[in-house]
């Protein structure tokens, strides 16, 4: 298993609790990864950051080698050993070039045959971002001689690359305990050994909204809350110019549902509801899932996500919605060895438990087990994990009726919203949001099932945009949908269950109010039962172009 960034997690772990010394004492770490997780995400982010790479096209060869026609492999080999294999990127000399096919030999490995198809996408990069022509010919690409980088199948077949210059980050858990079921850091450890997964704080963009509707929903909003999507200007003392935030797609929208914002990830609408709730609600409402309130920007910037966090910072997060509201804290090691076996830690996570909520009736139990039995009996019953002491379970931090919604949301950003590419994957229990930050400098996809959570990260990590058209929804989901076709290869759907306390109803799509039967354009929307939408006029059939713009609006 190929894991070198939870390895150098592990060494720093038992030097930390043990002492420099530790590190040849012979302890043995038994971590949460499963192998056949990692090795999809392993792969999920090398095939993710070279596909953004192609589409930024062909810098050229890495170097140029003078080989006689006749040298011998071991020559070449001798040659090509100042360049290392870099993540599943083997470099090659160019041995022949053909009309529309390359001939190379791969270092330690024996000769290729590159065919258009793994040539074609090489358009020359230019200086201001923008591609050269489409290539007509491999002369065009590559000459004899070029040291290259390519992908192999080890069979004689291969495909031209590049090492990308952006990176990524992937981490997956478990959000019933917060067990790290995989985690990537970069593109190849040992090219650059920064973990971007706990260490690259960056900004979450867009990803961050679902904790602000999650705090609207607990402050008396609904999914069916209608805001005014128009443009915003706010002047400040402080500011040189007035700052004039936009949707990224640079279109107001009008009076817009709260489901339907999250869907579309109106910027706008999330500045009002910000300011609606009012930031220091907002800001205690988001340390509830973890975030330091001191990271967290004290103005409306904060809806567009401006704060700095780590992908695994924000895997956890989302745990919560994926639990049905508990807090759960991330860990990678399962227990810890001493050189004779024997156990000198285990980790104790605690669980996110909704069945150790229910109460039970155990009045008519005959009680003659001891009391730690009587429970774990109870617990059994009651399809909850057996006895768990109180030390161990998770706080509940929004209620399950917040998490379903917000889940039913995100559902909905992969049904039909910027989430759509996810859609590949065929599954109707997913759910998940996208993020980009400024300038798309950082792009993100966060997406849940209710077992598994995973958090991708694309960005430089010397901060510049990724490009025109570069975004969450294309950068990054692709890595994500990558990853979790194989950690959910034979997973049976799971829908997370409808709790108490919910109720669905008919409602206007424009004005979110109630609607009567007779309205056909009515539709469907969940609410809590403590917090129901106004009633519209009794038989009133609405049509979108009749609906007034000017009431309950902010």
């Amino acid at each position: 298993m190929e894991a070198p960034y939870v390895a150098e997690m592990a060494r720093l772990e038992i030097r930390q609790r043990f002492g420099p010394e530790a590190e040849s004492a012979g302890y043995k770490v038994f971590t949460t990864i499963d192998g056949r997780l990692q090795t999809a995400a392993n792969r999920a982010v090398r095939l993710g950051l070279i596909e953004y790479d192609r589409r930024h096209g062909w810098r050229g060869p890495a170097a140029r080698l003078d080989i006689d026609a006749g040298a011998a492999p071991e020559e070449i080999d001798d040659l090509l050993a100042e360049y290392p294999s870099v993540g599943n990127l083997v470099p090659a000399v160019v041995s022949s070039v053909s009309g529309k096919s390359v001939r190379v030999y791969v270092k330690s490995t024996g000769f290729a045959q590159i065919e258009w198809d793994g040539l074609s996408w090489a358009r020359p990069a230019l200086r201001n971002g923008a591609l050269g022509p489409e290539p007509k010919s491999a002369g065009e690409i590559v000459s004899t001689g070029d040291v290259v980088y390519v992908v192999t199948d080890g069979q004689g077949a291969a495909q031209l690359a590049q090492i990308p210059e952006a990176q990524g980050a992937l981490v997956a858990l478990d959000p019933n305990d917060g067990a790290i079921a995989a985690l990537v850091g970069g593109f190849d450890y040992f090219q650059n050994k920064f973990n971007r997964v706990t260490q690259a704080r960056r900004q979450p963009g867009s990803a961050f909204k679902p904790f602000i509707y999650s705090a609207a929903l607990e402050h008396g909003f609904t999914p069916a809350s209608v805001i005014l999507d128009a443009p915003i200007v706010q002047d400040d003392a402080g500011m040189e110019v007035a700052w004039r935030p936009e949707n990224s797609s640079r279109t107001f929208y009008g009076p817009t549902r709260l489901r339907e914002a999250l869907v579309r990830s109106r910027n706008l609408v999330t500045i009002r509801l910000l300011r609606a709730l009012g930031i220091s609600n907002a800001i205690d409402y988001a340390s509830r899932f973890g975030f330091k309130k001191s990271s967290l920007p004290a103005n409306l910037t904060l809806a567009l996500g401006t704060l700095q966090t780590t992908p695994l910072e924000l895997a956890a997060a989302y745990s919560t919605f994926a639990n049905g509201g508990f807090r759960i804290e991330p860990y990678f090691i399962d227990r810890i060895e001493d050189a004779e076996g024997n156990v000198v830690w285990r980790a104790e996570p605690r669980i996110a438990c909704p069945e150790c909520e229910q109460p039970l009736d155990i009045s008519d139990m005959i009680l003659t087990a001891g009391s730690a039995d009587v429970l774990t009996i109870a617990d059994t019953m009651r399809g909850g994990p057996g006895y768990l002491p109180a030390e161990r379970l998770a706080p509940r931090v929004i209620s399950p009726q917040n998490a379903w919604l917000m889940t039913d949301m995100m559902a909905d950003v992969i049904r039909r919203g910027t989430g759509r590419r996810a859609l590949a994957l065929g599954r109707n229990d997913i759910a998940g949001k996208t993020g980009t930050s400024n300038d798309a400098r950082d792009t993100w996809f966060n997406g849940y099932t209710p077992n598994l959570v995973a958090t991708v990260w694309v960005g430089f990590d010397q901060e510049r945009s990724l490009g025109e058209g570069e975004e969450g929804g294309r950068t990054a989901l692709p890595l994500w949908v990558h990853f979790m076709r194989e950690a959910l290869k034979g997973v049976p759907q799971e829908r997370p269950p409808m709790p108490p306390g919910l109720i669905t109803l008919r409602i206007s799509p424009d004005t979110g109010t109630l609607a009567s039967a007779e309205n056909p354009y009515a539709v469907l929307e969940t609410f809590m039962v403590d917090n129901l939408p106004a009633g519209g006029q009794e038989g009133e059939v609405a049509r979108p172009e009749e609906v007034s713009t000017s009431d309950s609006l902010f």
